[in-house]
Order: C-alpha cells, then sequence, then structure tokens
C-alpha cells in the first residue's frame, strides 16, 4: 500500500487493488478517513471517518485539496485511470 503523501503525521494512502472512484485512505494512530478525489478538479468529499475528531477531518480535507493534482496522479500512475 504505497503512501502517497503524509499530512500531521497521518499517512495518505493508495490501495494498489482497490477500486473505483478515485480516494485515499488517511490513516494515523487514533483513526482512519477515506476521501473521495473527484479528479481531476474535486471536489474531495468526505466518504467515512473513524475515530478522528470534526476539526481533524476538516484539516484533513483543506490539506488534500491543496493536494488534488498530485493524489489524482498518483491514482492514476497506481490504477491507470481515475
Amino acid at each position: 500500500m504505497p503512501t502517497v503523501l503524509r499530512l500531521d503525521g497521518l499517512r495518505v494512502v493508495i490501495y494498489p487493488n482497490d477500486h473505483r472512484p478515485a480516494h485515499v485512505h488517511v490513516i494515523g494512530a487514533d483513526g482512519e478517513a477515506v476521501f473521495n478525489l473527484n479528479c481531476p478538479e474535486g471536489p474531495v468529499v468526505l466518504r467515512e471517518s473513524y475515530g478522528l475528531s470534526l476539526s481533524a477531518v476538516n484539516r484533513l480535507q483543506a490539506a488534500l485539496a491543496d493536494n488534488l493534482e498530485t493524489l489524482c496522479v498518483r491514482w492514476r500512475e497506481i490504477h491507470g485511470r481515475d
């Protein structure tokens, strides 16, 4: 599972054998969240979250939006499509 980005001590992961639509898993010691990327232009949308605070989820969503282009490129590199 390639870590494609690190944010606030959390790993942003794209699983090679995962399904569409393009999305990332954000994993940390306290929990996990999954965000749909809606490549190529967004918006980044929370799909599910476990154990992370609302403020942490909001910060992550904003940071992922700031890195959307890179994340969409990485999704295509790993999966060959959006």
